[in-house]
């Protein structure tokens, strides 16, 4: 299937670059995913699209502070850092700019040298591993020192690093934001929950693949990059009960569906687990896990167009996405959001 299938044209002014003051502000897109029928509202009003008995299920990741803007200990060349995953200890899988500068054994530091960093190998597309050391906490150490790691596409500064955060964020090991779930305060979550709709949560960090365009012709070519997963026994049983009596379970982002859709593929049903997912979901996929899905508007040609796609079919998508351009929706991470029902 051609890559170029999933194409549409998008205005760059779309391209949301702030977040908007109030979370659940958003404007919301409803589509049908039988019929393509589309419905415009606000995102508060996503109470009217849950019944009692249903699941929200919410991936608890937390982004790292993952930039890291430093120099070469020796020359004083500048160099762009960001965290993508932690090996072992101190050693993490990195993207360096300019990764000419760097070659192994280079020495980096950061922050006047609170944090430094040995190069201990080169990978592909900028990819480096780096041995940290420090003194005190590292987390502390990131947190003092480290950005917000925003898509390319966001060229604002962002004044608050936690509105990159979800509300209910806990488990630190992602390289960029779930955003389906930025749209949420607690204020809606405890109104969702009074009117008797269970929220679960399930951890992926999200890695380097986010960062990775299609760049090949066809979607069967394209590799999709491993990220950690975790499901608790108890999300498994409760998901398991929701489906038992027949509500329906509706995942808050692409990455909360490909881990329940792992877990479902590999197990035949919800269960304890963790590991590493490289599931690459595109239309002809049969979905096993979810009902429904939250989402917000997505990059052309990426591979979370065609994972939606996969859910309501691909004229379906494209026909909500050029009526999301027409009526001015909000694009991409700090953009509006969709509901597919």
């Amino acid at each position: 299937m051609k890559v170029e299938l999933f194409d549409f044209d998008l205005p760059e002014e779309l391209i949301a670059q702030t977040p908007l003051e109030n979370r659940e502000a958003s404007r919301l897109m409803v589509v049908d995913k039988e019929t393509g029928a589309i419905t415009h509202t606000h995102f508060r009003s996503i109470l009217s699209y849950l019944s009692k008995g249903d699941c929200l299920v919410l991936n608890d990741t937390r982004v790292l502070p993952a930039r890291l803007y430093g120099v070469k200990e020796d020359t004083g060349a500048k160099v762009e850092v960001l965290l993508l995953k932690q090996k072992d200890g101190d050693n993490w899988e990195t993207l360096v700019k300019p990764a000419k500068r760097v070659k192994e054994g280079t020495v980096l530091t950061f922050g006047d040298g609170r944090l430094k960093a040995t190069c201990t190998a080169i990978g592909d597309h900028g990819g480096r591993m780096l041995n940290f050391h420090y003194e005190g906490i590292f987390y502390e150490v990131l947190e003092a020192l480290g950005e917000m790691p925003l898509p390319p596409y966001i060229h604002e500064q962002l004044d608050d690093k936690e509105r990159y955060q979800t509300v209910y964020a806990k488990h630190r090991g992602s390289a960029a934001a779930p955003t389906a779930g930025l749209h949420f305060t607690e204020e809606l979550l405890q109104q969702i929950r009074d009117q008797g709709v269970h929220t679960a949560f399930i951890t992926l960090h999200v890695g380097l693949g986010t960062f990775r365009p299609v760049s090949a012709d066809t979607i069967e070519d394209h590799d999709m990059h491993s990220e950690f997963y975790q499901m608790t026994e108890e999300t498994a049983n409760l998901l398991n009960e929701v489906k038992a009596n027949g509500s329906k379970i509706i995942s808050v982002g692409t990455t909360s569906t490909r881990t329940l859709e792992t877990i479902v593929k590999n197990n035949g049903k919800f269960v304890e687990s963790s590991g590493w997912t490289n599931i690459f979901i595109y239309p002809g996929y049969q979905y096993e896990a979810i009902d429904g899905l939250i989402t917000n508007f997505h990059l052309p040609k990426s591979t979370l167009i065609m994972l939606v796609s996969a859910l309501a079919g691909r004229e379906n998508i494209l026909h909500a996405y050029n009526e999301a351009v027409k009526e001015r929706y909000r694009f991409f991470s700090f953009g509006d959001a969709m509901l597919i029902k």
